[in-house]
């Protein structure tokens, strides 16, 4: 077992998992997260994004590999224990909403709140707050139904802000909003966390959710890989490559991608100016 960091509000060590098929989600991903820190975990579907979000968050436990947060075990928790601190220190957002049918939307935003003990009056007032922010106050009353897919997420939002968590995991929150809501919502997300001092886990495919976050760890067939811009291509090297690769076409800028020993895919730029930028992706 290694100790982890004293910096880290979460860290995980070397985390493996399976799914039920026997395909591997996670091999050896390791991370750590600062206190009040906005962490994007990027990389596209089936990644290994949202399984990673569920094993730091206790709802599912690694099969191999150790989760902390604030320098107690998680992986060794069982599961009453793992309920217990989702409920009172980590807050979930889902990319489609899910919410208590028979519950108005004030009351399923409060839900988290009510369930830790607190008063009905400051989990209304707590709730109302974070809905007036989110531009769904007037929709208060209503019951989950009545709303359209993009309400009922905001709503899910506002849910886990309203507790204040210490750690909030969000798996790809702004899927069901409209491209001109996305901003708008996630510039509220972001700002409240940094006011409140909340840390962060956003796992997300678009660059531009990434851009906000302070930080960004990739994943790729799950595993960590990271970006290393090489330096420009010698003309000399690739003056006779323009865009023939193999299946010809013509590319628009060079690239090399390699991860795990795999192969490359290279395409050189167009017209007589073969230097450009590369980017290789490498497991770490």
């Amino acid at each position: 077992m290694v100790a982890p960091p004293d910096n880290d509000v979460l860290w995980a060590h070397a985390l493996h998992f399976q799914h039920n098929d026997g395909s591997p989600a996670l091999s050896g991903v390791s991370l750590g997260v600062r206190e009040g820190e906005i962490l994007a975990v990027s990389g596209p579907r089936g990644s290994g994004k949202t399984t990673l979000l569920r094993c730091l968050s206790g709802l599912v436990r690694p099969q191999r590999g150790e989760v902390w947060f604030n320098s107690v075990p998680v992986h060794t928790m069982g599961s009453l224990a793992r309920e217990r601190l989702r409920r009172d220190r980590f807050g979930w957002i889902d990319p489609a909403p899910v919410l208590v049918p028979e519950l108005n939307v004030w009351e399923n935003a409060a839900l988290p709140l009510m369930l830790r003990g607190t008063s009905r009056r400051r989990a209304k007032t707590a709730a109302l707050e974070w809905l007036e922010r989110l531009d769904i106050g007037d929709r208060a009353r209503k019951r989950p139904h009545e709303l359209r897919q993009a309400e009922r997420q905001r709503v899910s939002i506002a849910r886990a802000l309203a507790p204040a968590p210490t750690v909030l995991f969000a798996d790809e929150p702004t899927a069901p909003l409209y491209q001109a809501d996305r901003a708008q919502v996630l510039r509220t997300l972001t700002t409240a966390a940094r006011s409140h001092g909340i840390t962060v886990i956003l796992a997300t495919h678009d660059a531009n959710t990434a851009a906000l976050a302070d930080r960004t760890v990739s994943l790729l067939d799950g595993r960590r890989v990271n970006t290393v811009h090489l330096p420009p291509v010698d003309g000399s090297e690739n003056g006779n490559r323009d865009g023939t690769e193999s299946g010809g076409g013509t590319g628009a800028g060079n690239g090399v991608r390699t991860g795990d020993g795999a192969g490359s895919e290279t395409g050189a730029g167009a017209g007589t100016d073969a230097e450009g930028r590369a980017a290789c992706s490498l497991s770490v």
